[in-house]
C-alpha cells in the first residue's frame, strides 16, 4: 500500500480536486430527496410560488451534481493514469536492475503479467477509489442520518435493511474472494503458455504438436473460464437479492405510514423522501461492497508489484567514483565455484586459470560442462559462490557497471536483436558510434556484405526478434554489436554456430587482425572453432581438467582427445 500512497502524494492537486468534486456530488445527491419532499408538499398544498422556487433549486442542485460527477470522473481517470504510468515505469526500471538470478526467480511470463495486468488492476483501484469508494461512506452516513430525521418512527426498517444487505454482501463476496486469486493465477499461466507457444512455433509445427498445445492451453483456459463464470453466477444471485430486500423495505415503509397519511398529509411526501434515502443506503452498501471486493483484488496486484519493487538485485555495483579501473584484458579466476539458486550440485567447482592481455582463448567441453556459465561469470551476469574473478587487475565486485560494460563484451549463444534499425542494434555496444565505427564492426563480423544489400543500409528495419534475418545474419550482427565498443575482453559464447565454415574463418581472421589487443574467449562445441587459439580450457562436469594448445592437449588430455576423436572430420583433419 505504501507504493500507492507515495504515488498519490506525488499527485496532490489531482487528489484534492477529485475529493472536492466527490463532496459536491454527494451533497447534491443527499439534498435532492429533501427538495423532492418539498415539491410534493407544494403540489399537495397547491402552493405554486413555492413549487416554482423549489423546482428551480432542484434543477440547479442536480446540475451541480452532474458537473461535479463529470469532473470527478475526469480527475479520477487522469490520476489513475498518472499513478499507473509511474508504477509501470518504476517496475520496468527495477527489472532492468535485476540480475539473471532475480529474473529466473520470477520468470519472464510472471514479470510480464505483473507489469501489465497487475498494473491495470491498480489503475482500476485508483479510479474506483476516487470515483466511488470515497463517496460511499459519506453517502451512507448522510442517507442514514437524513432517513432517521425524515421518519424517526421507522428507524428499525433502516437498521433491518442495513443488516440484511451487509450480511448478503459479506456472504457473497467471501465466496467470490477465492475465485479472484485463481483467476489471476490462471491468467498468468495462460499467458505463459501462449508466449512459449508463439516463441517456439517452428518447433510446434515441425513436430506436429498443434493439437497438444491447443489441449494444454484449453485446459488452463477452461479453469480460468470456470472461475470467471462462478463469479458471474454469484453476481447473478446477489443483484436480485438486493432488489428483493429493497422492495420489501419500501413496502414496509408504505404499510406503516399509511395511517399517518389520514392525519398528516405531509407524511406522504416524507415517505417518498424516506424511500429515496433507503435506496441510497442500500446502493451505498452494494456499491461499497463491490468496490471493496475489486479493491481487494487490486491489493493483491499491489502486493505483487511491491514484490518486484522491493526485491534487491543479487548483483550490486560500486558507483563510478569508487570503481577500480580495468587496465587491460588480463583475466584470472581464483578458486571459483558456482551453484545456481535452487541447485545442490555446483555447476563450476574450483576453477583457477590466468590468461594475458591480447590472447585468444578457446573453451571446450561436453554439453553441460559449464562453458556458458563460465562466460557469464566473466561478464558478471552472476557472482561466483566462492572465489574471485579479476579482469585487468580489478576484482569484478569492485568495478562499476559502466567500467565493466565498457571493458567486457559478450556475444551470447542465442542471437537476440531488438526491433528498430540495424544501426540501433549495433549502437547497443556503443551509443556514440558513428557510421565509420558501424562499418568497421560489421566488416569484422562479416555482416557488411548483407547490410550493404539492404535498401537503407544501416538504417534498414529490424523486425521483432530479428525475424527478417537468418540465423547466421543475426549472429553476425550480434558479433558486430560486441566488437563495436572496442572491448578489452570479448566473449563469444558459441556465437558462430550458425555460420558456414568460410564465414567463421573470415570472422576469426578479422578478430585476430583488428582486435589484436583484445582478449578473445571463444566458447564452442566444435574443436575446429578453437584449434588455432593461443590456449584452450577444457571443462568436464564443472571442473577445469586441462589447459594448453591444441597439440599439447592432444598429448596430455584424455577428455580433449575424446572430444576431438568424436568430432574428427575432413575439416578438422585439414586444419590439423
Amino acid at each position: 500500500m505504501r507504493i500507492l500512497i507515495t504515488k498519490l502524494k506525488k499527485n496532490k492537486s489531482l487528489v484534492s480536486l477529485s475529493l472536492f468534486m466527490t463532496v459536491i456530488m454527494v451533497a447534491s445527491q443527499l439534498w435532492q430527496p429533501k427538495l423532492l419532499q418539498k415539491i410534493m408538499n407544494s403540489i399537495m398544498t397547491e402552493n405554486q410560488s413555492e413549487l416554482k422556487k423549489v423546482g428551480i433549486m432542484l434543477i440547479v442542485v442536480a446540475l451541480f451534481g452532474l458537473v461535479a460527477g463529470i469532473l470527478n470522473t475526469i480527475f479520477s481517470a487522469k490520476l489513475s493514469q498518472e499513478v499507473a504510468s509511474d508504477i509501470r515505469s518504476d517496475g520496468f526500471k527495477k527489472v532492468q536492475e535485476f540480475s539473471f538470478e532475480n529474473i529466473e526467480t520470477f520468470s519472464t511470463s510472471n514479470l510480464v503479467i505483473r507489469l501489465t495486468n497487475d498494473i491495470t488492476q491498480i489503475q482500476n483501484v485508483v479510479m474506483m477509489m476516487f470515483q466511488s469508494i470515497f463517496r460511499i461512506p459519506i453517502m451512507f452516513i448522510g442517507s442514514f442520518i437524513l432517513a432517521m430525521m425524515t421518519l424517526p418512527k421507522l428507524w428499525w426498517i433502516i437498521i433491518l435493511l442495513v443488516v440484511l444487505v451487509v450480511l448478503t454482501v459479506m456472504i457473497v463476496f467471501s465466496m467470490m474472494g477465492k475465485h479472484f486469486a485463481k483467476i489471476q493465477h490462471y491468467l498468468e499461466k495462460s499467458n505463459g503458455i501462449a508466449k512459449e507457444n508463439l516463441a517456439g512455433m517452428r518447433v510446434v509445427k515441425s513436430f506436429v504438436q498443434e493439437k497438444n498445445q491447443i489441449n494444454k492451453f484449453s485446459a488452463v483456459s477452461e479453469k480460468l473460464t470456470s472461475h470467471t463464470i462462478s463469479v458471474g453466477n454469484l453476481f447473478s444471485i446477489m443483484i436480485p437479492t438486493f432488489m428483493l430486500i429493497s422492495n420489501l423495505a419500501i413496502v414496509m415503509s408504505i404499510y406503516f405510514t399509511a395511517n399517518l397519511a389520514k392525519t398528516d398529509i405531509e407524511a406522504i411526501s416524507a415517505v417518498v423522501s424516506f424511500m429515496n434515502y433507503l435506496m441510497q443506503i442500500m446502493m451505498s452498501i452494494i456499491i461499497g461492497g463491490m468496490m471493496l471486493m475489486m479493491a481487494s483484488r487490486g491489493m493483491v496486484s499491489i502486493k505483487r508489484l511491491n514484490d518486484i519493487l522491493e526485491t534487491k538485485p543479487t548483483l550490486t555495483y560500486l558507483p563510478d567514483n569508487e570503481s577500480e579501473p580495468i587496465k587491460n584484458g588480463d583475466v584470472s579466476f581464483h578458486d571459483v565455484s558456482f551453484t545456481y539458486a535452487g541447485d545442490d550440485t555446483p555447476t563450476l567447482e574450483d576453477i583457477s586459470f590466468k590468461v594475458d592481455n591480447g590472447m585468444s582463448v578457446g573453451i571446450v567441453g561436453a554439453t553441460g560442462s559449464g562453458k556458458s556459465t563460465l562466460a557469464q561469470l566473466m561478464a558478471r551476469m552472476y557472482d561466483p559462490t566462492t572465489g574471485s574473478i579479476k579482469v585487468g587487475g580489478a576484482d569484478l565486485k569492485h568495478v562499476s557497471k559502466e567500467e565493466l560494460r565498457n571493458a567486457i563484451a559478450i556475444v551470447l549463444q542465442r542471437a537476440i536483436l531488438f526491433s528498430g534499425t540495424i544501426a540501433d542494434n549495433l549502437r547497443h555496444g556503443d551509443e556514440h558510434a558513428d557510421e565509420k565505427e558501424l562499418y568497421r564492426a560489421s566488416t569484422i563480423a562479416q555482416a557488411y556484405e548483407f547490410i550493404e544489400r539492404q535498401m537503407d543500409g544501416f538504417e534498414s528495419r529490424v523486425e521483432e526478434r530479428g525475424s527478417n534475418f537468418s540465423g547466421g545474419q543475426k549472429q553476425r550482427l550480434s558479433i558486430s554489436r560486441g566488437v563495436i565498443g572496442h572491448p578489452k575482453v570479448l566473449i563469444l559464447d558459441d556465437s558462430t554456430s550458425a555460420l558456414d565454415a568460410k564465414s567463421e574463418k573470415l570472422v576469426k581472421e578479422a578478430l585476430a587482425k583488428e582486435l589484436s589487443d583484445t582478449t578473445v574467449f571463444i566458447i564452442a562445441q566444435k574443436i575446429s572453432s578453437v584449434v588455432q587459439a593461443d590456449t584452450i580450457l577444457v571443462l568436464d562436469e564443472g571442473h577445469l581438467v586441462a589447459q594448453g594448445t591444441h597439440q599439447e592437449l592432444l598429448q596430455t588430455s584424455e577428455v580433449y582427445r575424446e572430444i576431438y576423436d568424436t568430432q574428427k572430420s575432413k575439416e578438422v583433419e585439414e586444419i590439423d
